[in-house]
Parts: C-alpha cells; structure tokens; sequence
C-alpha cells in the first residue's frame, strides 16, 4: 500500500547497500588468499592420508602427499603452511628428544617441501607436545609435575636452529614459555640464520578449543583420563591485560609477527594488540572453532560457507593480517570460482 509519509533524512546508510556492486563499493574489511596460512599434520610413511575424525576434512599426510597439497594450495594463491607432525609413541619421550634429531620427521618434511617448492613459506611449530609422552608443551619436573621454563626454551632455541637448517622460513614458538623469544633469536642469529623469522604464539590461551588439534597430533589424554592441565603456562581466559604484556615482551624480544590463539573468542584481544603494536598480527583459527562449524552444518543447522566466511571476515575485521585456519584451502578454492 503506498504512502505519501517521507522522513527528512539527510543520511540514509542504505543507499551503500541497495546493490552487490554499491556493498562491494563500500566493503571495508576484504580476505585474500595471501593473507591466509594453511596449517597442516605429517605422519611418516607413503600410504593414504590419514582422516581426523574430529577434524571433518582434514587429514594427515604422508611427505609426497604433503608436497602434493602444498602445490595445489600455491596454485590458489596460499603462500605459506604451518606444519605439526604425528609421531608413532614409540618415539615419545617424557623429555620430547626426538625434537632435537635432525633426521626427525618434522625437518625431513621441511626439506622435502623445500627442495620441490622453494617458494612455499614453510612455517616449523616449536613446542614438545607432539614428541612427549605426557602431552605437555614443555618438560616436567619429575619431583613435583611443574613445567620447567628455562630447560624447555634450551631445547626450543636448538629447534629452532635444526628447523632454519632444514630450510624453514619461519619458527613459531607455541609453547608459552617466558623468554623463549630471545633465546630463540640470540640461537638463530648466532648460528647465521638471520633470516629466519619467529612468529610468537604471544597471546595463548588456556583454551577449551584445542581438543581435536591434540587428537590431530595425538598428545590428546586418554579416554577417562582429565584434560591436561596447561594454565600454568598458557594464558587466563579472563585475562586481557595479561595479554597485552606477553605480546609487548615478545616484540621487544625479537618477534617479528605476534600472534592471538585461539581467534573468534578472542577477538577484543585482537583489536587490542592491533592498536597497541605496528608488527604484523596472527590469529589462529583453532581446531575447535573449524570443528563446532563443520558439526553444526553437518546437522544442517548453519550453512557452512557463509558462516566460514563471516568468522575469517570477522577475525580480519578485528585487525588480524594474517588468519591460521583449517579453512584456508575450502575458502581460497571458493574464491578462485568466483575471479574473472
């Protein structure tokens, strides 16, 4: 029914969305593949790819499966992979050595994905959790189970060099320990990797969104065991403040990009440490956060692109530069369709 009613408004902000073109006009945050990391799960041998139930659509690879995904994410405009590996427990320790073998799975990786693709940014995860028995991040003090610092960033600084060795662009310290940041820039430099960046997981939480990335790498506990307890060394849900001075270390420590974990639930982090730093920002989208989608519309209860799509959007929104996501590939794929 018509109506002669017309308010006076000299501002009507739905003139910028009256067509795809005007909203695309006006479109304030963009994604592009380039500023997306794939992260990515090694197991050793050359059979099938192994799939990760809690994880719908991603696997684990074999190293000429691996270089066979990484040449299809650069073909879709992905430049740079995170890589964690999957050891058998028959090389777990309760001091996590096998991270310090040169000839361990995870360098063996680096140097395969380097030798056939050179230009890939290959980026080595530094931490203990996938080399030790007891799952944790760091090694523990036998007399009284507490997460000894200073020996665990001895031995992540020697990671470090064995993964600049291998050819590794970038290390990525994710095991919260304090000063593992200097440490690993003082070992880098003093063994003539300079260019090696670090990417400091800065801002890790203690969340409840890791689950199936430990399945993934297997330092997931035991059904009917608890939870490993990490809030000794990762960060306080509540905590925001705390947040601000773990990145402010890391950055007058020699990080060159610092980083927020997990992403959506922390998005007030986010904007915090964007207006707070000029140094590139990370935020990694976790496993449980790609998991709760995929299960949702998998139940038919969202739709799995546009509710993938506004996530990254959001994390980008919040002032991320750089989005570790388990949807990098599907999400490049989907926007490749839609070039001229």
């Amino acid at each position: 029914m018509a109506s002669s009613f017309k308010l006076d408004l000299p501002r009507r902000p739905r003139r910028l969305r009256r067509s795809s073109a005007m909203r695309e006009l006006s479109c304030e945050t963009r994604l592009e593949a380039s500023q997306l990391i794939q992260p990515l799960f090694v197991i050793d041998g050359d059979g099938k790819a192994e799939p990760i139930a809690s994880m719908p659509g991603i696997d684990r690879l074999t190293l000429p499966l691996l270089i066979e995904e990484c040449r299809s994410l650069q073909q879709l405009g992905i430049q740079a992979v995170a890589l964690f590996p999957k050891l058998e427990d028959t090389l777990k320790r309760d001091d996590g050595r096998e991270a310090l073998n040169p000839g361990s799975l995870i360098f063996r990786a680096i140097r395969a994905l380097k030798q056939e693709l050179p230009e890939m940014t290959v980026i080595a995860d530094l931490a203990l959790d996938p080399y030790t028995t007891h799952g944790h991040d760091g090694l523990v003090q036998p007399a009284t189970g507490e997460i000894a610092n200073d020996a665990t960033v001895e031995i992540l600084a020697e990671m470090a060099v064995l993964a600049a060795h291998a050819g590794a662009d970038m290390v990525a310290p994710s095991d919260m320990m304090d000063g593992r940041v200097a440490a690993i820039r003082a070992a880098l430099d003093a063994n003539d990797f300079e260019h090696c960046a670090i990417m400091a997981y800065s801002a890790k939480f203690a969340s409840a969104f890791y689950g199936p990335f430990r399945d993934a790498v297997g330092s997931k506990t035991e059904a009917g065991d608890p939870p490993l307890d990490k809030r000794t060394y990762q960060l306080n849900p509540a905590n925001r403040r705390e947040a601000l001075t773990e990145a402010e270390l890391d950055e007058g420590e020699g990080a060159d990009i610092l980083m927020v974990k997990p992403a959506g639930p922390y998005l007030d982090v986010i904007r915090e440490l964007r207006e707070a730093t000029d140094l590139p920002l990370a935020a990694y989208q976790v496993s449980g956060e790609y998991a709760q989608i995929m299960a949702a519309a998998e139940k038919g209860w969202l739709d799995l692109k546009a509710c993938r799509d506004e996530s990254l959007l959001a994390i980008r929104r919040a002032g991320a530069d750089i989005i570790l996501s388990y949807f990098a590939k599907a999400y490049a794929e989907d926007q490749a369709t839609v070039q001229p």
